[in-house]
């Protein structure tokens, strides 16, 4: 059964993990949907491990609609958000509502994600009053990394952490309904997330957000670009039970009736137990683990504590 927004703030108050996953096309958001997965993010991250871009800043609207209308034929009865590329709300409240509703009335999404602290709150706002759910997005923000110094983790220093602890405050505050944490060492996610009301959710933001998110692309080892720090790929993990499932056919004849009858002897079927694997982590609070999360030294941790926005208590 499709989720709902009502749904995830649910999860939060009762300390439920949703888990959140990129795709980018019909047969990876089958695969997403049959595994179970709570949400699919159409990301602009599509346009790199999909069409080979370098960054995501070339993503078109023309391009993002397209990816989201695939996964949307993919995923019928999931949660789907698509993602704004940079270009399509930064001008104008104008342009940001009509981007979104492209989203919506083109690729049948069910909310938008956008990059961008307090300087996004009248986007925010203007989406929200058109009356479409609008996702924030703070810490490594990919459009904007070369801002920053490129991508880097972030929230290590105290002032860091607190222009975005601020920032995250207003991104609600302007209507958010969610919002994404990237890149963060697990003690200043945690502070934010037990903040804000509503949903907080992470990628590479350590084990103490509200879910996780990560990129299909990671979770299948099949981008060879590079793949982040706060990456797992799912597949070593599961490939033993893709062979068991198929060890009782002992002749090309009775695998090729079991393949055509099932369509479960290959790359989709592996993807699909990769998916469930990570599902299963999530919910059970086991990713990310320490291996999957940014470390941060006891005197950086320590100068974070002397915030006054930072809460003794969590």
């Amino acid at each position: 059964m499709k989720k709902n927004i009502t749904d995830f703030k649910n999860a939060k108050k009762s300390g439920e993990k949703i888990t959140w996953i990129t795709a980018y096309d019909y047969p990876m958001s089958q695969a997403a949907e049959k595994a179970g997965i709570d949400m699919i993010l159409v990301g602009d991250s599509g346009t790199m491990v999909q069409l080979g871009y370098k960054t995501t800043n070339p993503a078109t609207m023309d391009e993002m609609i397209l990816l989201a209308q695939s996964v949307r034929r993919g995923a019928p009865n999931t949660f789907i958000v698509g993602d704004m590329p940079q270009g399509s709300y930064e001008v104008s409240n104008e342009d940001a509502i009509i981007n979104a509703l492209k989203f919506v009335k083109l690729a049948g999404c069910d909310a938008v994600k956008l990059e961008g602290g307090a300087r996004m709150s009248d986007r925010i706002k203007a989406i929200n009053n058109a009356g479409i759910l609008v996702i924030g997005h703070l810490g490594l923000t990919p459009q904007s990394a070369a801002s920053f110094g490129g991508y880097r983790v972030q929230c290590k220093n105290k002032k860091n952490f607190e222009d975005t602890m601020l920032d995250s405050i207003a991104l609600e505050k302007a209507g958010a309904c969610i919002l994404l944490l990237e890149a963060l060492p697990e003690d200043s996610a945690e502070q934010i997330a037990k903040k804000l009301e509503i949903p907080v959710y992470g990628i590479g933001a350590g084990i103490k957000v509200d879910g996780q998110l990560i990129i299909m692309h990671d979770l299948t080892g099949f981008y060879s670009d590079f793949r982040p720090w706060f990456a797992k790929c799912y597949v070593p993990e599961v490939v033993e039970e893709f062979v068991k499932e198929l060890s009782n056919f002992k002749t090309e004849e009775s695998l090729k009736e079991f393949g055509r009858k099932n369509k479960t002897d290959g790359v989709a079927r592996i993807v699909e137990l990769s998916i469930s694997k990570y599902i299963k982590d999530v919910k059970e609070v086991k990713f990310p683990s320490t291996l999957y999360t940014y470390p941060i030294k006891p005197e950086e941790l320590a100068d974070l504590k002397t915030s006054l926005l930072w809460k003794k208590s969590v």
